[in-house]
């Protein structure tokens, strides 16, 4: 048999999967009777010297000839594949940890080896997409105790490398979620840096939201840095603000958050794993934690907050982290941009001190910045606040920005939407409820983030007087078609801003 493989080679078929691996054969392919190879079978591509495991696609018609194999376009570039390269296929071996899958589906619980299995067998890519979504499923939800979150997240540190800092301490934040325009870590790693910290600030991109950090973040700059390119901004700057997919720190994570973001879940143990298995990897020894409560945040009330304070704080001490928590107002969205570019443009007017720049950004951002002062320096800095506003008044942490930003490769100017539609009140009144759901949804209708200009500007804060006419806020998109898709949704929608 190991003859009849040498002879399949590969034809490049152009078809994105997006990252799913996935291989093509022909149904009547000699290999693929004798091999008994069926369609979604898990099998081993070998090419020259690397390996992948793909998905198989059995083809009937003639796309495809007899002896010859294709790779979407992912698996394609991740085995440095070229037309008429000589590959093998074979059968993967039992991969024994979806034992621990199926225990868990069951409502089992896990101990640290099979948590063990599973991140490994995750990082070796020996799980499709639909395995991997059904161990994501298994522990959404309440799904995870305590036991299990530590081991989970210890199992996503070993995965990855972990990074050593000579200056000490090393601070990050985080925030939780489920807030628009909540884009406080732009500011917040600019003045800390500037202080003269050290904040290897890594970030996820969106999951349910319209924007990550990574995704803002990414509309002015380069966030794909490899992990030696990271070390030489911090090291250059203080701090970075990049996407965490590319620098191999708890890599799992990345894979886990992909298909979370297909699922549109965000499962609280999963969470908190993923949180600071990052900020454990990437050498931090101080992490502030901001926990938005609101009707349509993701954390909907005090209780649920408290006990999201004591897992964050157990379990970061379990993999030697302090961890401080805020927990703050999440009844409505922050700044007016939802959205990459909008984001960053109001983190921009923040930075720069702008007459008009929000003011509930620029707040909050210098609430968390104080915290991770006074948090990691408290002999150093009593007064965190006071100090991270006379940073950000001074021009120092614009400065820091700018700065950081051209050592990570890129400083360019956010883009602007092609189109947008302002939606206007048909009452007079105050507003007095915001659905915060409902408005990042809008922003997610209309491209973003996929589309770095897309999203919502927002103009109707809590307590606003509206006017008949006036404009609660304008949608930006880059296609007419999403823009119809989100106006198609409000729509059908009330309530997402309530005037009374």
């Amino acid at each position: 048999m190991s003859d009849k493989k040498e002879k399949l080679t590969l034809k490049n078929l152009g078809i994105d999967t997006n990252q799913e691996y996935v291989v093509f054969l022909r149904r009547d392919c000699p290999a693929c009777k004798s091999e008994g190879f069926i369609a979604l079978n898990r099998v081993q591509v070998t090419v020259g010297d690397r390996k992948i495991i793909a998905s198989l696609n059995i083809i009937d018609n003639k796309i495809l000839p007899i002896g010859q194999v294709g790779l979407s376009e992912s698996a394609w570039k991740a085995v440095h594949a070229k037309e008429g390269d000589t590959v093998l296929l074979s059968h993967l071996k039992p991969v024994l940890s979806l034992h621990d899958v199926r225990s868990k589906i069951y409502e089992n619980r896990l101990n640290e080896d099979s948590f063990e299995r599973i991140i490994q067998d995750i990082k070796d890519e020996k799980y499709s997409n639909i395995e991997i979504a059904s161990f994501i499923t298994a522990c959404s939800g309440d799904h995870l105790n305590l036991d299990e979150i530590k081991a989970l997240t210890k199992a996503m540190i070993r995965t990855g490398s972990v990074l050593k800092w000579e200056k000490y301490p090393v601070v990050d934040k985080h925030c939780v979620g489920g807030l628009p325009g909540n884009r406080t870590t732009p500011i917040v790693v600019s003045i800390v840096a500037a202080a003269g910290l050290t904040v290897p600030k890594t970030s996820s991109r969106a999951i349910t939201s319209p924007a990550g950090t990574a995704d803002t973040m990414e509309a002015v700059t380069n966030v794909n840095l490899n992990l030696n390119q990271m070390k030489t901004v911090v090291e250059k700057e203080g701090g970075c603000i990049v996407w965490g997919g590319s620098i191999g720190l708890s890599p799992v994570d990345d894979i886990l958050i992909r298909v979370e973001r297909a699922l549109e879940v965000d499962s609280v143990g999963q969470m908190i794993a993923s949180v600071l298995s990052k900020k454990a990897a990437a050498g931090s020894s101080h992490v502030v934690i901001d926990i938005p409560i609101g009707k349509t945040a993701k954390v909907r009330t005090e209780e649920d907050a408290e006990k999201l304070n004591y897992y964050f704080t157990v379990v970061g001490r379990f993999v030697g982290l302090k961890v401080k928590v805020l927990i703050s107002d999440g009844s409505q969205p922050i700044g007016r941009g939802i959205g990459p570019s909008l984001e960053i443009k109001d983190c921009i007017s923040v930075l720069k001190n702008e007459a008009d720049s929000p003011l509930d950004l620029k707040q909050r951002a210098l609430t968390i910045a104080g915290a991770m002062l006074e948090f990691s320096a408290p002999h150093r800095y009593k007064n965190g606040v006071q100090a991270a506003l006379e940073i950000l008044e001074s021009g120092k942490a614009w400065e820091k920005f700018e700065n950081i930003c051209k050592a990570q490769g890129d400083f360019k100017k956010p883009s602007s939407s092609k189109f947008q539609l302002d939606v206007i009140a048909q009452s007079s009144g105050i507003v007095s409820e915001i659905d915060n759901r409902k408005i990042a949804k809008v922003a997610r209708l209309a491209g973003a983030p996929n589309s770095s200009s897309a999203g919502v500007y927002f103009l109707s804060p809590l307590g606003r007087k509206i006017e008949k006419g006036d404009v609660l806020y304008t949608v930006h998109s880059d296609s007419e078609g999403e823009l119809e898709y989100a106006f198609d949704y409000l729509n059908t929608q009330n309530g997402i801003i309530t005037i009374l």
